[in-house]
């Protein structure tokens, strides 16, 4: 893989019309507390859109800029900053953009694929950086974000809001400190309905509005194989990572920050499938992954069909769909409320605080990353239990459920979920004696490498081949 220093940084750069001409050093400029950070966000078709009104709301800081591959979606958004009397440059190409040296900061809601490569860049051109979750598309680039945050002495913050949720963070440190006995399994449960995204008989035009180039960056430059380029890439590898790396990943992370685990699981394995329907989408649509961690256990469900055949709502689990279940010896917290065994309500936190993107700009100010609520480290580590989850499913192969349950017999908690994923399908009308799921592959990792134990193929899954020049960098 090709190293990217800041010498190359430059030269791209300026290969692309935005030369510096001061020493890297001096980029990040000293910042007093009255000055206006002054931020651009990269990627706004969806949640990007949010991050240009939540960051607008916050004092003292100033949008001076857009970038995005589209140019339909470039000239919407700055039209509407035009129209309430902001004026802001616009880019296309993000290292065009990271070449501004008025630039202090940036935020990126572009796809999964571009998460890494547009951090390190930042990075290395001495921008602060919000970036969107998951913040790699695989666990050895989110690695690397860590490493350049850590060189260039960067503020990063993990797109995880939730960890900015004052109710959330007082109702798990209530748990932490004990309040519900010793925490067995932490659930986390991504019920959105997903339904199909259709197949197309060959492959279909780009838009003219996008720079396809500029738009596949690292990943391979293919045709566009499905009806939507926009949004329904988080359904394909090459790109995305499935629902667990997309609203999951949100869940994962509240799980793992409830556990106190730093590190990712020695343990790991997924069952799941494209179930329901047949369509252009590559990830699992129905999917749990088992997160082993020895003295306790993370355990993750995906369901993207509805509670049954026909129905609008979601299934439920202890109440929660899209939420988070950490169950304990005397009781459990579902969402942000305590139950005791039998399910009876002993407490609700309900509390308010600053926003994440509030917190963000703090920690930028003060220059400490212990301010940030969601700092890169955390970011990678609950990314990174996604991504090993689903390089089990993608190793294993198509089973019938008494296979599958005979895999899994040693385990219980990963035997009643079984059960009610077979339910699910079973109210679905999905007959998993016809259309069978995958059995994942039991993988072993070295939490201190975070590479795999005696399984070549599944280390192959922590990175990829990058396409040039949109490298991440083994040397950032």
């Amino acid at each position: 893989m090709r190293t990217i220093t800041r010498r190359n940084f430059l030269k791209s750069s300026a290969a692309a019309g935005a030369a510096l001409s001061f020493p890297a050093s001096s980029w990040a400029r000293i910042m007093g507390a009255n000055d206006a950070i002054r931020l651009a966000v990269v990627g706004f078709n969806g949640r990007g859109k949010n991050h240009i009104t939540d960051f607008g709301k916050i004092d003292g800081v100033r949008l001076i800029a857009l970038c995005d591959v589209d140019s339909d979606v470039l000239a919407r958004e700055a039209k509407k900053l035009s129209d309430s009397g902001q004026k802001v440059e616009t880019y296309t190409d993000v290292r065009k953009l990271l070449a501004n040296k008025e630039l202090d900061a940036i935020s990126t809601a572009s796809p999964n694929h571009w998460h890494a490569l547009i951090s390190i860049w930042a990075c290395q051109a001495g921008k602060d950086v919000y970036v969107e979750k998951p913040v790699s598309h695989n666990v050895w680039e989110g690695r690397k974000i860590v490493e350049a945050a850590r060189k260039y002495n960067r503020i990063v913050q993990t797109g995880t809001q939730s960890r900015s949720d004052a109710s959330l963070r007082e109702g798990l440190a209530w748990v932490q400190q004990g309040n519900l006995g010793k925490i067995k399994v932490a659930r986390g449960l991504c019920y959105k309905p997903r339904p199909s995204i259709g197949k197309v008989a060959g492959p279909q035009s780009i838009p003219a509005s996008i720079d396809y180039d500029l738009w596949c960056g690292p990943a391979p430059k293919g045709p566009l194989m499905r009806t939507r380029l926009h949004y329904d890439w988080h359904w394909v590898w090459p790109t995305g990572n499935g629902d667990l790396g997309n609203q999951g990943i949100h869940q994962m992370d509240i799980v793992r920050w409830a556990t106190g685990k730093s590190t990712l699981s020695p343990r790991v394995v997924s069952v799941g499938g494209r179930l329901g329907y047949v369509d252009d989408g590559e990830t699992a649509n129905t999917q749990f992954v088992v997160h082993d961690y020895g003295d306790m256990m993370i355990i993750f469900e995906v369901r993207g069909l509805p509670a049954r055949a026909g129905a609008k709502e979601m299934d439920r689990y202890r109440g929660q769909s899209v939420g988070q279940v950490i169950e304990c010896e005397n009781g459990y917290l579902a969402g942000t409320t305590a139950y005791d065994k039998q399910g009876k309500e002993i407490k609700k936190f309900v509390s308010s605080g600053e926003s994440h993107a509030e917190n963000f700009i703090r920690a930028v100010r003060s220059r400490k990353p212990s301010d940030l609520n969601a700092e890169i480290l955390e970011g990678h580590l609950s990314s990174a239990l996604c991504h090993t989850g689903n390089i089990s499913y993608r190793l294993g192969k198509q089973c019938n459920p008494e296979e599958i349950h005979e895999a899994l017999k040693t385990d219980k908690e990963a035997c009643e979920t079984l059960d009610r994923f077979r339910e699910h399908l079973t109210a679905n009308k999905v007959d998993l004696q016809v259309t069978k799921a995958t059995m994942g592959v039991f993988l072993k990792m070295d939490p201190k490498t975070e590479r795999f134990i005696g399984n070549d193929k599944a280390n192959q899954f922590l990175t990829r081949e990058y396409r040039k020049p949109f490298v991440v960098p083994e040397k950032v």
